[in-house]
């Protein structure tokens, strides 16, 4: 950690409750987002557009009372987020200098097509050049998803391989990644999946020199504290989980029973929030939702 603003987030982050909320949906899934939100296509022309409608979404979502750095440890943003303000500072640093939240920055450019029951990360050729623009603009870490859909042991150790060369370029920036196998919900050999990726990941922490540690973004496992060993590894800095298309109540209370996780959570934070709701119902309805998260959180 370089700069005085990440020496003071990598405090932050050891010392401070709270969650991250995953607010990244890309060019892909900005349409059902905006959907979901009460936001239909036919009120937006093109990517632009598009693009400047979820900055909306998103600076309300930010902006509000309700979200603020007593509960929320950080925020994943989408590379055209960092891009854009937040009442005249950049995305990035709004977050950190007036709401105490670290940011973090999605540096994947997708999923590559399945193989050995599993989707890697697309090739990121552009990336010394992205990091060095997450750098500038106080940015804390980063995260990247790959996808898990059978316990195949091949695939499995492909994506972890793949996470943790990538993470490294990543440390070197001085950057914090946040490391991203997500295994499928209904996935039918889910368990087994989650004991290969487990293996898998504690042997790439054991590999870590002593000097670095990364996070990871992980499915809620089907069995209860599974990833304890993660969570107590001296090279994890924090475990965040994944809503994974669980509901935000059947999401809650299983983190809550997962001691030693936080929430990272997408649609199941933003699920219920309407583009048409006045800032009362707004605000209210996102400061419970963060509240149920919080508590869940904290387990």
């Amino acid at each position: 950690m370089a700069s005085q603003a990440q020496s003071a987030m990598l405090e932050t982050v050891k010392t401070r409750q709270g969650f991250i909320a995953a607010l990244d949906q890309s060019g892909g899934s900005t349409p059902k987002a905006l959907s979901l939100y009460g936001i239909d296509q036919s009120s937006y022309n093109n990517d632009e557009e598009m693009f400047k409608k979820v900055h909306e979404m998103r600076t309300r979502i930010i902006t509000s009372p309700a979200f603020d750095g007593k509960r929320i440890l950080g925020a994943i943003l989408f590379e055209n987020t960092l891009d854009r303000d937040i009442e005249g500072l950049s995305s990035s640093r709004f977050l950190w200098q007036k709401k105490q939240i670290l940011p973090f920055l999605k540096v994947d450019k997708g999923l590559a097509d399945e193989q050995n029951d599993v989707q890697q990360m697309k090739p990121m050729p552009g990336l010394d050049e992205l990091l060095a623009k997450a750098n500038a603009q106080d940015v804390f870490g980063t995260k990247m998803r790959s996808v898990v859909k059978r316990a195949n042991k091949a695939g499995i150790e492909a994506v972890v391989d793949q996470q943790f060369q990538v993470g490294k370029q990543i440390l070197a920036a001085g950057l914090m990644p946040i490391i991203e196998p997500e295994v499928d919900i209904n996935s039918p050999d889910k368990a087994e999946a989650e004991t290969l990726l487990r293996s898998a990941i504690l042997q790439q922490l054991d590999a870590l020199p002593e000097s670095q540690q990364v996070m990871l973004k992980l499915t809620l496992p089907s069995e209860t504290n599974f990833y304890k060993p993660c969570v107590d590894h001296p090279r994890v800095l924090k475990v965040v989980a994944l809503s994974g298309g669980y509901s935000r109540n059947d999401a809650n209370h299983k983190l809550s029973q997962n001691h030693g996780m936080i929430a990272s959570f997408s649609r199941a934070l933003t699920n219920g929030l309407q583009a048409q709701q006045s800032d009362a119902d707004f605000n209210s309805m996102l400061d419970a939702t963060i509240e149920s998260i919080y508590q869940a959180s904290i387990t």
